[in-house]
């Protein structure tokens, strides 16, 4: 399956879409450029077809490219299957995250957390204390894809309050996250951003971001950018 799957791949794949993808994910040189409907439709045909053949295969895979990366968390995310079956194969395609860009699209893409809360939840605080950059990088965007709601978003900010990690794309996350909660949660978060934990780096990146927001009125970014350290 995964050679026929490569084939299109190549065929789809853009030279100029390659470069660009590749100046925004450094470090990775398996990129083939492909855009993400592209790629989202081929999971879409697998999802409805024989999946658990796909996944078996998939999880023993060394992959060739990211894109069959992509395709391996998308296809998780497709699914009709009870949750607890959707949970192993989140665990078993861990270790294949190895940059942002895999590792958002499958955050994003895991929607059963919407349906079952607080299983998720449950499942995520294994890896609370994890010392693995894109470990702790799945957890802080998958609360923000699917965690910011008056239920949990105290529990969220008390978990980005407490990372200690010097990777600089988890910090890149928990700062993202901070500013997607000070969106929907302004007064909850603001709190946070005075009185806090977070090294001056993350703390600072979350002011820009918010600050960066069209969501948020010009005069309470006056107000935030007066908090920057």
């Amino acid at each position: 399956m995964q050679e026929k799957i490569i084939s299109r791949l190549k065929s789809l794949s853009e030279p100029d879409y390659q470069k660009f993808n590749a100046s925004l994910i450094p470090g990775v040189d398996n990129i083939l450029g492909i855009r993400l409907p592209y790629l989202r439709q081929i999971a879409k045909e697998i999802s409805k077809g024989d999946w658990r053949s796909f996944l078996a295969e998939s999880k023993i895979n060394n992959d060739l490219y990211m894109e069959q990366t992509l395709i391996h968390g998308m296809v998780i995310g497709l699914i009709k299957a009870d949750i607890s079956e959707v949970l192993i194969h989140t665990t078993a395609f861990l270790p294949k995250i190895n940059n942002w860009a895999v590792c958002d699209t499958f955050c994003c893409g895991l929607k059963v957390a919407d349906k079952h809360p607080q299983v998720f939840w449950d499942y995520l605080q294994q890896y609370f204390k994890d010392d693995r950059e894109y470990y702790l990088r799945f957890v802080v965007v998958m609360m923000l894809s699917h965690f910011i709601s008056d239920e949990y978003i105290d529990r969220v900010l008390d978990f980005l309050n407490t990372i200690r990690h010097e990777g600089y794309y988890l910090k890149m996350a928990v700062a993202w996250a901070v500013s997607v909660c000070f969106i929907k949660y302004q007064t909850n978060t603001y709190e946070l951003l005075l009185n806090n934990q977070l090294d001056d780096f993350t703390y600072n990146k979350s002011v820009q971001k918010i600050c960066e927001s069209n969501r948020v009125d010009q005069q309470t970014k006056a107000l935030i950018r007066k908090l920057k350290r």
